[in-house]
């Protein structure tokens, strides 16, 4: 097969999949003879009364459930302390995360913090992590991140107006729910931005040089799933099958990350959030056809296979002619979601884009995985395309 490095798949310990299937969280929380439990939660989770269901499963079932429900998006150092500190008042024996990524990212550093003795500091300095955290569960919500299926966790560094991963094989979570039903009612660029996300991990992922067989195999079946479904979820939210299958991309996104890597995109993609607080997704979505056409010299054969996954007709054509309808395809996609944006919007010009560049520069945990070496004067023509 002509692959000569070692590589591996984390795995989640248990995933239960399909409408309703929500109803099985009191059997897994059982499964670790958990009698009490935090959840932690977003404040638009919340008061989309999307905990009330699991809530009330769990305590029928004579469990003690504590809410923690103000994790706000990028949470940052502060934040993420803050809700700790609220957690260890409870001595629970499982953290539950329900909602988007930062939900679930603030869970599974809760849980690793709660059965070791590290500050959010220590984590963020890539501190070694001696043991697992108390069991974790992940319920998604919304179907982008894959933070479910991640050994990762992003947190807000305002001082450097950057995001930071942490990374911790210790931290891919215990159980998993995948229920579509939790996300039909999800806004509309809610459901363009999450989705846009996972595709963004997918093709990363693929493309990245550290793909291997298990990450390609998860990441195609990623684009082929959220390619055929996105702007169905998107058009008609309450289509259950079409949400079953971003659930399931979303997941076979975050497996790809947790045995490959993203690349260029999300390394531009970090100054966005970290200092602008332009929302991740939509960070991504608008990063995503510029970085792969910089891209194009050098994967026209791994964009043809993308361009398969996608269901495009490449019949006939040659790699370069395949590619460049993958990337066309990706263009058509931004608009059929009504995603439209330019920097200027959030108050950033030409003289911002230096900061912005010297910002992504220090990602070299994602640039270094990117097919082709970017220099910061390509990060700024990239930027430039999106004033």
């Amino acid at each position: 097969m002509g692959f000569d490095s070692v590589y591996s798949l984390l795995n989640i310990g248990k995933i239960m999949a399909g409408p309703n299937s929500i109803e099985s969280i009191k059997d897994l929380v059982a499964g670790y003879s958990a009698q009490s439990v935090v959840i932690i939660t977003d404040q638009g989770v919340w008061n989309a009364g999307l905990i009330d269901r699991p809530k009330a499963i769990l305590e029928a079932a004579g469990v003690n459930v504590k809410v923690i429900n103000n994790t706000p998006p990028e949470p940052t150092v502060a934040e993420v302390t803050e809700i700790f500190d609220a957690a260890k008042k409870y001595e629970c024996q499982m953290i539950i995360g329900i909602g988007g990524g930062s939900s679930m990212d603030v869970a599974k550093i809760v849980a690793i913090m709660l059965n070791n003795i590290l500050s959010l500091k220590d984590l963020l300095n890539k501190a070694s992590v001696e043991r697992r955290g108390v069991p974790t569960l992940m319920i998604p919500t919304t179907a982008g991140t894959g933070a479910e299926a991640t050994p990762n966790a992003i947190v807000l560094v305002p001082e450097d107006e950057l995001k930071v991963g942490i990374v911790s094989e210790k931290m891919v979570p215990d159980c998993v729910i995948l229920d579509p039903t939790l996300t039909v009612n999800l806004p509309k660029s809610i459901t363009a931005f999450t989705g846009m996300d996972a595709l963004c991990h997918a093709i990363e992922c693929y493309i990245s040089k550290k793909a291997n067989p298990l990450s390609d195999t998860f990441a195609l079946k990623a684009v082929g799933l959220i390619a055929r479904s996105i702007r169905r979820a998107y058009n008609e939210g309450g289509d259950l099958d079409a949400r079953h299958d971003m659930l399931l991309g979303a997941m076979f996104g975050g497996i790809s990350i947790a045995t490959s890597s993203t690349t260029a995109v999300h390394a531009l993609a970090y100054p966005l959030g970290g200092k602008y607080r332009i929302p991740h997704g939509l960070s991504n979505a608008i990063l995503l056809p510029h970085v792969m056409n910089f891209n194009l010299d050098v994967a026209q054969d791994k964009f043809k296979d993308l361009a398969v996954a996608m269901g495009i007709e490449v019949d006939g054509l040659s790699n370069l002619q395949a590619a460049e309808k993958m990337i066309e395809n990706l263009y058509s996609l931004i608009v059929d979601l009504d995603i439209t944006f330019s920097l200027k919007e959030k108050g950033i010009s030409e003289s911002d884009l230096d900061g912005m560049v010297e910002a992504a520069a220090k990602v070299t945990r994602l640039l270094d995985n990117n097919p082709k070496p970017m220099t910061k004067n390509d990060m700024r023509a990239i930027y430039q395309k999106l004033l």
